[in-house]
C-alpha cells in the first residue's frame, strides 16, 4: 500500500471528519510529514510517490527525529511534536487498516524524549496593572487594545481564541462568554459586570466597520480585518514592553503570560484544579496540574498580592465605566440631536 494514498486519507478524513481536529493542528502536522517523506525518500534511495508502507518503521522515524536535532537544530519539546503527529498517522491506520496492526503498534510505542520543564511565565497583580495602565483607553484603538488584554487575563484565552470570537458568542444580558477552543470544543467564561460594560462599549462606539467577509468577528483591526492571533501576539507585546524591563520580558510569552496569570490567580483564589482545566479549557488535567507546582510558601505570597489587586482594581474598574458612562451619555444627548 503506498503511502502517499495512507496521507491523503489522514489529511482528507481522518484529521477533519473521524478527529475533527482543528485547522490549527492540522497545518501543524502537514509540516510534520512535509519534512518526513523527503527524507524517508532519501533514506530508502527512492522517489516519495514510491514510499509505501512497510517503509513506514520505527527505525526511519526514530533516524527522522535524531536529524531533527542534530542537522536542523530542533529543540527536544519540538522532536516531541513531530514524533506525536507521526503516531496519530499510525493510530489512523491500526484503526482503517487493521491488517498492519502489529507494525503500527511499534511506532505507537515509540517514547518521547524527555525535556526540561519549562517555567511558568505569569505577570504579578502589580504587573497586570502596569500594563493596562500603559494603554490610551481615551482613543477608539486604544480602548479595543485595553478590551482584550483585560479579556485575556479574565477569560485565560488563546491568542487564537480571542481572534476566533463572533459578536454571537457574547452574551452581554447573561454576562457570559463562548470561546471556541482546540479540538472545536466551546466552553463558557463568566465575564465581570465591568468587563461586560467594556465589551458592550467597544461594540457600541469602537469598533471599526468590518470588511463584509469579518461582519461576524467581534474584534476587528485597523484595517477592517479580522484581528489575528499573530495581532494579538503583537498587541500584547507592544503593552509589556512599554510596561516592563526587557529582562522580565525574557521569561514572558505576550500572550500566555495572561492565561497563565489568570490560572495562578484562581488557584490563589482557592479554586480547584477542575474549575481551573474548564476556565481554561485542558483537555487533559494533566496541563492544568503544573500551576500545582508552586510551593506553599510562594503561594500564600502571590496571594496576599492578588489580594492587594483585587482593592487597587477598583480604583481603575471606577475610570473605565466613567468613561463608559459617559459615552453613553453623549450617544443619547447625540440621538436626541438627531431627533
Amino acid at each position: 500500500m503506498r503511502l502517499s494514498a495512507l496521507i491523503h486519507q489522514f489529511f482528507d478524513k481522518y484529521l477533519p471528519h473521524i478527529k475533527g481536529v482543528s485547522p490549527n493542528s492540522i497545518k501543524a502536522y502537514r509540516d510534520t510529514f512535509k519534512l518526513f517523506l523527503p527524507f524517508a525518500a532519501n533514506h530508502y534511495g527512492i522517489n516519495v510517490g514510491s514510499l509505501s508502507l512497510k517503509h513506514l518503521t520505527p527505525e526511519v522515524i526514530i533516524t527522522f527525529l535524531d536529524h531533527l536535532e542534530s542537522e536542523r537544530e530542533n529543540s527536544a519539546r519540538t522532536r516531541n511534536h513531530r514524533l506525536a503527529a507521526i503516531k496519530s498517522l499510525a493510530k489512523m491506520i491500526r484503526f482503517m487498516h487493521p491488517q498492519w496492526s502489529a507494525l503500527m503498534v511499534k511506532i505507537i510505542f515509540i517514547p518521547q524524549k524527555r525535556t526540561q520543564r519549562q517555567l511558568i511565565g505569569f505577570l504579578y497583580p502589580e504587573e497586570i496593572n502596569q500594563v493596562l495602565n500603559a494603554v490610551n483607553i481615551n482613543t477608539a484603538l486604544g480602548f479595543r487594545d485595553y478590551t482584550i488584554l483585560n479579556l485575556l487575563f479574565e477569560s485565560g484565552a488563546r491568542a487564537s481564541e480571542i481572534a476566533g470570537l463572533n459578536l454571537d458568542y457574547f452574551n452581554p444580558e447573561q454576562g457570559t462568554l463562548a470561546i471556541l477552543g482546540k479540538g472545536n470544543r466551546f466552553r463558557q467564561v463568566d465575564l465581570s459586570p465591568t468587563t461586560v460594560k467594556m465589551i458592550k462599549a467597544y461594540m457600541v462606539n469602537h469598533r471599526r466597520r468590518p470588511k463584509p467577509a469579518c461582519a461576524n468577528r467581534l474584534f476587528i483591526s485597523q484595517h477592517g480585518k479580522a484581528l489575528t492571533r499573530h495581532g494579538i501576539y503583537r498587541l500584547c507585546r507592544k503593552y509589556l514592553r512599554l510596561a516592563l524591563s526587557e529582562k522580565r520580558l525574557e521569561v514572558l510569552n505576550p500572550v500566555h503570560s495572561f492565561r497563565h496569570s489568570c490560572a495562578i490567580s484562581m488557584l490563589a483564589s482557592g479554586c480547584s484544579v477542575t474549575d481551573i482545566k474548564n476556565h481554561l479549557g485542558h483537555e487533559d488535567v494533566q496541563s492544568t496540574m503544573v500551576y500545582l507546582q508552586l510551593d506553599l510558601p510562594r503561594r500564600r505570597k502571590i496571594q496576599e498580592r492578588f489580594t492587594e489587586y483585587t482593592q487597587a482594581v477598583l480604583s481603575r474598574n471606577a475610570e473605565i465605566e466613567a468613561l463608559i458612562d459617559k459615552e453613553e451619555e453623549d450617544d443619547i444627548m447625540t440621538w436626541l440631536d438627531s431627533l
